[in-house]
């Protein structure tokens, strides 16, 4: 595939020189036909079907049997102007160099967009997708529980970090997690064994059922998770089933909704262009893990709220004390470090940490999803995708190649990318 884009590169380049471009037709987006194309672009209930993906992912909320709750946007918008002129984005993949629209055909973005210093630099949808879509995030959506909680703690709706899970999650009394304090449970170091492979066979896919079918509920599964391989604390070990619990947590001490607590603490105040939404079960609780929707330029104003430490127009949404607990390397626990946490990022709370000397971090979801953020130099990244695997243990090629062209937009931009 990478030799095949790169011949037809140069193929352009060739007509561009001789002036025949108007001989050229529209290139074909990356395995189109196998995501749906022909079909236009379905949704269906078959949601992670290839073909149902790029149609599903960006409109959950009309996939059969999906229950939702809206998250309501405020009367008014905060600007996202696009920059004039706006710099050329490149960057630099196994020796070889890209161009910001040749990373677009050789892997299955549905949208892109780049800001610096609030203004737009690039703007991007494939697939037939538009500004309208609200893209599901995945794992990003634990990055926005996390950020719930900080304005919880702020609020003071929650006492303390150090507190039990099971003091505002009642029905968890009595289980691991339920003993297991928030702090812990935000930095996945719980140490209750849960695996997540993405096999069909482990305990991500038990709670994904309970979730989508409510048997069982889903309060009744995490009551089983009790056997710790660590204690808490310690390390590092990837669980969703620890974002859950922290919903939980926020709907117990607040006794609302999270796409409630998501419009007035977040979508309001941040001056969202759309609506967006959460998925729940049947409990009517929202899939804290996975399952937050909203409009690409709508994930770049959170982004742009994350690079001002939780400012907007003179007003603190998030403490910046807690965003700087949750992003800052400096103040993680060793093990929790980059090259200590995993081979390369480390892990903050619910937030991925870059290995660069400056302060860089990242949402991040299964099959491509991303928001990267480097708070000094106001760049910001967001990325939906429908990666054909969950992640890079089963398929590497597409996420390092996502790290390179965010380390491209960095050099493009006036960033910094001196290795932790």
């Amino acid at each position: 595939m990478n030799l095949k884009v790169r011949f037809k590169s140069v193929f352009m380049g060739v007509l561009l020189f001789w002036g025949l471009t108007g001989l050229v037709s529209v290139q074909a987006e990356p395995d189109e036909v196998e995501l749906g194309k022909p079909l236009g672009y379905p949704i269906g209930p078959r949601w992670f079907a290839m073909e149902n993906r790029v149609g599903s992912w960006s409109a959950l909320d009309r996939v059969p049997g999906v229950l939702t709750e809206s998250v309501s946007r405020g009367p008014s918008v905060s600007p996202l102007p696009k920059a004039s002129p706006a710099p050329s984005i490149n960057y630099r993949y196994r020796n070889i160099g890209y161009s910001l629209d040749e990373y677009l055909e050789r892997r299955r973005i549905t949208g892109l967009l780049i800001i610096k210093n609030g203004e737009i630099v690039a703007e991007r949808y494939r697939y037939g997708r538009t500004e309208e879509a609200r893209f599901l995030s995945f794992s990003m959506a634990k990055s926005v529980t996390s950020l719930l909680v900080g304005a919880a703690l702020q609020k003071g709706l929650i006492a303390s970090l150090d507190d039990p899970a099971s003091q505002y999650a009642k029905d968890l009394k009595g289980s691991a997690y339920g003993e297991t304090s928030i702090r812990h449970l935000l930095r996945m170091s719980s140490g209750v064994t849960f695996t997540e492979r993405y096999d069909g066979n482990d305990d991500i896919a038990k709670l994904s059922r309970s979730f989508a079918t409510g048997n069982p509920p889903v309060s009744n599964l995490l009551r089983t998770f009790n056997d710790r391989h660590s204690a808490a604390g310690q390390k590092f070990v990837y669980a969703s089933a620890e974002t859950e619990v922290l919903g939980r947590i926020l709907t117990g001490a607040t006794g609302r909704s999270m796409a409630d607590l998501t419009a007035e603490w977040l979508w309001k105040p941040l001056g969202a262009e759309q609506d967006a939404f959460w998925c729940h079960s049947r409990d009517k609780q929202a899939g804290a893990y996975f399952c937050f929707n909203a409009s690409l330029r709508d994930w770049g104003r959170l982004g742009v709220l994350m690079a001002n430490d939780g400012l907007v127009g003179g007003q603190q949404i998030i403490s910046a004390d807690y965003l700087r607990d949750a992003t800052e390397i400096a103040r993680q626990p060793p093990a929790f470090a980059p090259y200590k946490a995993t081979p390369n990022m480390g892990y903050g709370y619910q937030i991925w940490l870059h290995p660069l000397k400056e302060r860089s971090f990242a949402f991040q979801g299964v099959h491509g999803q991303s928001l990267f953020v480097q708070p000094a130099t106001g760049i910001v990244m967001v990325q939906t995708a429908v990666y054909a695997q969950a992640s890079g243990q089963q398929d590497p090629e597409p996420y390092a190649e996502r790290t390179a062209f965010w380390l491209g937009v960095l050099q493009s931009l006036g960033g910094k990318t001196d290795r932790y």
